[in-house]
């Protein structure tokens, strides 16, 4: 650990709070449906995308009608990303002459990308072509990322109305979010990537000869416009196989610093969005904190382990820390800290190989991703996500005073937690089912790269990453096989919308609800006392959600045994 490494994580820190603010306000304004800088441009735009689809923009929809939308919308984009990938061969930009993708295969990444997972059981520059990496899955990536958006918008409506049964209208908020949000960055984004030498182009594979006279096929292709909205929209897919790890995905450390500002920067946002629509921005900044103190203490503990290294090898004299699986122009500071911010986020996206860190460094990603990907979190995802554990943490306070729980001006009753509850234990029941499953599968352990905990760790990552919409993987398992992307293609399903159902319900009842001034008895919800509740329940309800997975293990060896498979 060294002080020039403590200087970009606390650089870090403070460009994100400095954009909080900047951020929040300008979509909250959006969202609000007022003027910004760029309406001028954009509202002609808006009002044609209306007009074609027959959208009334005033029209509001109730929790109900907003979330049928919401599941039409996906299956729509299911069926074009399932067509584009079986169809690819005989579709245009195909430099590469990419075959169809197999049906398998194929459901899993259409769903991996409607969900805002990104979980790649392949090598994009080997698998896909141009067309279905920009019609598909960067279409995906944007609107993946705007439904997530919209979502927590709803929510924060819920706990800002009151006595309404409307919430928005999703049609609309998506709408908004992509062209006034999403878009106009990522074109500032992806040109930035482009100076920083990232390719943008539809030409085709460039041929080279290696200095001992061998051919060579370099892959390039339209990569800085897929890459901008990757880390923006937190969807982590990489164009190429090796992720952010390729000097083409992420070719300079300056390139790398802007695509984790990009990955925190609109969920963090979101924050300040909560505190100006509940009318009290010191709402929105104790959120943050919350985000902030798990976030620290998560990369403390990974930057210090990775730093550390291993025993045994420092024995050896090979001091230095733990450099493998990770670039030596990136090193481990940047290493560690990405890790940490792409599984607080629901990015996936990595520049080293998570499967190469110590024990300590990969446990951390790991329990990110088991604790919802709260900490910030996806674009919207970890601003509901977190709510939940909020409406959880106000609950449990309530019972100790013997009060009914409020919060900004909201009674949380019965309904509320318990819709909280269901959206929060979908997670561990999918990730620890499933993981159960595989390990006693005859099918599943021939893949693993590893045997023992370390298989088992592989395993449990895959479903969790699976699950937490993450996409990030214990690389070392062979997860392309008919039952990894079967059963991690429903991981995927679930996580996403079995937790959102419930998340947008809740927001329809708090809609409804009246508005309760503030008491003497009222539980402040600004301070540090609220701050430290809420990490509290987090770190107890999420540890009761991921303890379990590593008293799983002697379990999983147990029933294997049983089955007669090997673990």
């Amino acid at each position: 650990m060294t002080l020039i490494g403590w200087i970009q994580i606390l650089l870090y820190c403070a460009i994100i709070v400095a954009l909080t603010p900047v951020l929040g306000g300008y979509m909250t304004r959006v969202f609000s449906g007022q003027r910004t800088f760029l309406t001028p441009i954009l509202r002609p735009v808006e009002l044609a995308l209306y007009r074609a689809a027959g959208i009334d923009e005033k029209r509001e929809q109730s929790w109900l009608a907003y979330t049928v939308g919401m599941l039409i919308f996906h299956v729509g984009g299911f069926a074009i990303l399932y067509g584009l990938m079986r169809f690819q061969a005989s579709l245009p930009f195909n430099p590469a002459d990419q075959s169809a993708v197999a049906p398998d295969l194929t459901f899993n990444t259409a769903i991996s990308f409607i969900t805002n997972t990104n979980w790649q059981n392949y090598g994009g520059e080997g698998t896909l072509s141009y067309l279905t990496q920009m019609l598909g899955l960067t279409h995906q990536n944007y609107l993946s990322a705007a439904t997530g958006i919209a979502l927590a918008v709803a929510l924060i409506r819920g706990f800002s109305r009151h006595s309404v049964q409307t919430i928005g209208n999703f049609w609309v908020d998506v709408t908004r979010c992509t062209l006034y949000v999403l878009m106009p960055i990522c074109i500032v984004a992806a040109l930035f990537l482009v100076w920083q030498g990232m390719p943008q182009t539809l030409g085709p594979y460039v041929d080279a000869t290696t200095l001992e006279g061998a051919k060579q096929t370099i892959a390039v292709g339209p990569v800085a416009s897929q890459v901008a909205i990757k880390m923006l929209g937190t969807n982590g897919g990489g164009f190429f196989n090796a992720n952010a790890s390729h000097p083409f995905e992420n070719p300079t450390a300056l390139s790398n610093y802007l695509q984790i500002i990009l990955i925190f920067a609109l969920g963090a946002g979101l924050t300040n969005v909560f505190g100006r629509m509940v009318g009290n921005q010191r709402q929105g900044w104790a959120i943050l904190a919350a985000m902030g103190v798990l976030f620290f203490a998560g990369v403390a503990l990974t930057y210090w382990a990775e730093a550390h290294g291993n025993d045994i090898v420092n024995a050896m004299g090979l001091t230095g820390g733990n450099m493998e699986g990770k670039e030596v122009r990136f090193g481990i500071v940047a290493s560690a800290l990405f890790a940490v911010i792409t599984t607080d986020a629901s990015c996936g996206a990595v520049n080293a190989m998570h499967d190469s860190f110590t024990a300590l460094g990969g446990m951390v990603p790991l329990i990110n991703m088991q604790l919802g990907e709260i900490i910030v979190g996806g674009v919207g995802a970890g601003m509901y996500g977190m709510l939940l554990f909020v409406i959880i943490a106000i609950f449990v306070a309530g019972l100790m005073v013997g009060r009914t729980p409020e919060y900004v001006g909201k009674k949380i009753e019965a309904k509320e937690v318990k819709m909280a509850m269901l959206a929060i234990l979908v997670l561990p029941l999918m990730y620890l089912g499933w993981t159960a499953v595989a390990a006693v599968n005859p099918q599943a352990l021939p893949q693993l790269g590893n045997n023992g905990p370390h298989g088992f760790s592989e395993m449990l990552y895959l479903y969790t990453s699976s699950t937490a919409n993450n996409g990030s993987a214990f690389a070392g398992i062979t997860a392309n096989t008919l039952f990894f992307n079967i059963t991690g293609a429903i991981a995927m399903f679930v996580g996403r919308f079995m937790m959102i159902i419930p998340t947008i319900a809740i927001a329809g009842s708090l809609a409804s609800k009246k508005s309760v001034p503030a008491s003497l008895g009222t539980f402040p919800t600004t301070g540090g006392l609220f701050v430290g509740l809420v990490v509290g329940v987090i770190v107890i309800v999420g540890g009761l959600t991921f303890f379990p997975a590593l008293a799983l293990g002697p379990l999983v060896e147990q029933f294997a045994m049983v089955a007669g498979t090997t673990f």
